[in-house]
């Protein structure tokens, strides 16, 4: 996609800027990204994963199809143009069929990445990493990137039967840190070597020639490595820049590419322009966008406690917790330790595995209620600056409305602002 392509050239000239990814499925994040990329004339780009979105509707229910839809129909909403609007398919390959034989799970892969492609999704990050029924563990790169080039054929034959052109472009990468976050405690975390980076380009290079895909290899902008950032439940890994000065320098002599960095989520704006100048140029974010969602919400809720009757109240705290505790698939294996030290983490985690549960029909009842409480009289303001400072002032200031809508909508875009001023040298510090 020459946008993106632009992009990569304009920083590969000097130019420090980078592109953050967002990648939630939620519909208060992704209305709170496109409003605040309204009012710029950036590109926004939003990824689907391959188990919140696949062929058969990944664990939120829809399609690639349906997935560009529903964001087509909130572009129109927000008043943002979709030809800045760019959508990518994260971590596609056989992660969701990994119990599978991979000669299955490769088979369900390929239509995965062809309905991601048929669907007008540009932004393509193959990922053939994680072992299947019956492989080695690990797998050589050698392994991998032949699954990748496979998939990449398939993505470039659909392009082309579907709109007669290809302008995909990729990113590769075995060193994909784990999605959501670390399952367990952190104690130290190892930056990519150069020269486990250089074996990886070289294997999916050779491969991708294998395949006959020598003209689609310039197309491949991003290479994920592990720069030195990771988040588990309570603790962040925040960048140091001299320690992957290594690897970054080892970037500069692709013309064409960039590193792809994944768990940036928590890093401070400061971190996060300095992975964008070392060459770290796409950002993706994703559960610190619902963990601040969460956040506005647990403090609407602490605000309706003050206004409204027990009886009358939402309980969306409890609410959530039971949904939680009814169906723990998401979090069980993530979260341990005594009774009180897994309740916290279900509500307050980093690795926001709470993120999970908003679409259950009790919890989305019981927030519906919170609002239409909310609705029924301004919110005091001595209240709103206990519970909301950030948006208080803004309040104040007269820059925001008090309506709980746009509350929640802004606690995520303070997120995202830190991503904006990574990306783009010229805005001012977030403070």
């Amino acid at each position: 996609m020459k946008s993106v392509q632009g992009l990569i050239e304009r920083h590969k000239q000097g130019d420090p800027v980078g592109i953050y990814a967002v990648c939630s499925a939620h519909p208060l994040v992704l209305e709170a990204a496109m409003r605040l990329a309204a009012t710029g004339n950036e590109l926004l780009l939003i990824e689907a994963t391959s188990n919140q979105v696949d062929q058969y509707g990944g664990y939120t229910g829809m399609t690639p199809a349906d997935f560009r839809d529903h964001l087509y129909r909130l572009a129109k909403v927000c008043d943002f143009p979709v030809h800045r609007l760019i959508l990518g398919g994260d971590h596609l390959g056989p992660n969701r069929w990994q119990g599978e034989p991979a000669d299955q799970a490769m088979a369900h892969a390929d239509e995965l990445i062809a309905s991601y492609v048929a669907a007008g999704f540009k932004k393509i990050h193959l990922d053939c990493s994680m072992p299947c029924q019956g492989d080695a563990v690990p797998l050589s790169d050698e392994q991998v990137a032949e699954r990748a080039a496979r998939l990449a054929r398939v993505a470039e034959e659909t392009c082309q039967a579907r709109f007669g052109r290809s302008d995909l472009v990729y990113v590769i990468g075995t060193e994909v840190p784990v999605p959501g976050g670390a399952h367990d405690d952190l104690v130290e975390l190892a930056v990519t070597t150069p020269q486990a980076a250089l074996h990886t380009l070289e294997a999916h290079r050779q491969a991708f020639a294998r395949a006959g895909l020598n003209t689609v290899w310039p197309r491949v902008i991003g290479l994920v490595v592990q720069p030195g950032v990771e988040f588990d439940h309570t603790r962040v890994i925040d960048y140091r820049p001299e320690q992957a000065a290594p690897l970054s320098r080892m970037i500069e002599t692709y013309p064409d590419m960039v590193f792809e960095a994944h768990s940036t989520d928590y890093q401070t704006p400061t971190a996060c322009r300095q992975l964008v100048r070392d060459h770290f140029a796409i950002l993706k974010v994703g559960p610190a966008l619902t963990f601040a969602l969460r956040e506005a919400l647990f403090a609407l809720v602490a605000i309706e406690e003050e206004l409204v009757p027990t009886y009358a109240c939402s309980g969306l705290r409890q609410v959530m917790e039971e949904a939680m505790l009814d169906h723990p698939d998401y979090w069980r294996h993530h979260y341990h330790g005594s009774a009180r030290e897994c309740r916290l983490a279900r509500g307050y985690s980093y690795s926001d595995r709470i993120r999970y549960y908003w679409p259950d029909s009790r919890v989305d009842a019981s927030y519906a209620r919170l609002l239409a409480n909310l609705a029924a009289e301004p919110i005091p303001l001595p209240l709103l600056s206990q519970h909301m400072p950030l948006q208080y002032r803004k309040v104040r200031q007269g820059t925001l409305s008090a309506n709980p809508h746009d509350l929640i909508l802004d606690q995520v875009q303070e997120v995202l602002r830190h991503y904006e001023f990574a990306c783009h040298p010229r805005l001012d510090p977030v403070v």
